[in-house]
């Protein structure tokens, strides 16, 4: 029934919507940070790197982070073409070092002239919109803008206008725009609200979200990332997106636990 699954997602979202979730998780890369920027930009490098075992997400973001001094914001501002020559050698996975260097390019030449990335998504959403999709679909736009962006760099930016499940960026934003008193997610961005999120549909996810019936869909795409998160706001409409934990939880952590349902 759905009160039976509505209790248990609200039992293991309140479960590890808690601070004891940071350590181990990717989010913990910018909560290392208190600065608005640093948390952005550390945030939105560590959801693309985000492919594998959380440890090793972790240690290639602290290593991102240090090949820039520990100063993300300053480091974009302030790099010389020169100083690029220290990240040539970073890469994760299909992460390679033309990525790097375009997102250098992308970030120097952004936030020279603005002063968060929230705006390179809220500037395409409308008040209207019941999703990101137009916020995802128009960052993607304006990030591969710059004259001679790669073509092979597409693939670590989705975008809904390709029918991806966008689950990188979807968590990125879960990070930036999700506000409560439980210290995980930042709250920062004010211009998308919460009620506007997408789940981030990765494996353990939608395993689980299946295995209670709340996914049907065969694709794992857009379409599925919507029809979960809209089955999710059955369980709370302005807040859908908390269920993360939750299904993520029981997925990845009680499996590890030998306590899965």
């Amino acid at each position: 029934m759905l009160s039976d699954i509505k209790a248990t997602l609200d039992f293991y979202a309140a479960k590890y919507n808690a601070p004891d979730f940071i350590k181990s998780d990717p989010i913990s890369i910018p909560h290392g940070f208190s600065k608005r920027q640093d948390i952005e930009i550390t945030g939105l490098w560590t959801a693309v790197l985000a492919w594998g075992q959380r440890k090793t997400i972790i240690s290639k973001a602290q290593e991102l982070v240090q090949r820039m001094d520990g100063a993300p914001h300053d480091f974009i501002l302030h790099h010389s073409p020169e100083d690029r020559q220290r990240l040539l050698d970073f890469k994760h996975r299909t992460f390679q070092a033309t990525d790097t260097l375009y997102f250098l390019e992308f970030l120097q030449d952004y936030y020279r002239s603005h002063d968060s990335l929230e705006t390179a998504f809220a500037e395409t959403l409308g008040p209207g919109d019941a999703t990101v999709e137009n916020a995802l679909t128009g960052f993607h736009n304006r990030f591969f803008s710059l004259p001679d962006a790669p073509a092979r760099t597409t693939k670590h930016i989705a975008t809904p206008a390709r029918r991806s499940s966008c689950k990188r960026l979807n968590m990125f934003l879960r990070w930036m725009v999700r506000c409560d008193d439980k210290g995980v997610d930042f709250g920062l961005w004010k211009q998308i609200q919460p009620h506007q999120l997408v789940i981030p549909l990765d494996v353990h996810v939608e395993r689980i979200a299946r295995r209670m019936g709340l996914l049907t869909r065969p694709q794992t795409d857009w379409l599925a990332a919507l029809e979960l998160t809209e089955n999710l706001r059955r369980f709370d409409r302005e807040d859908p997106v908390k269920y993360d934990f939750a299904l993520f939880g029981i997925g990845v952590l009680e499996k590890a636990n030998g306590a899965l349902l």
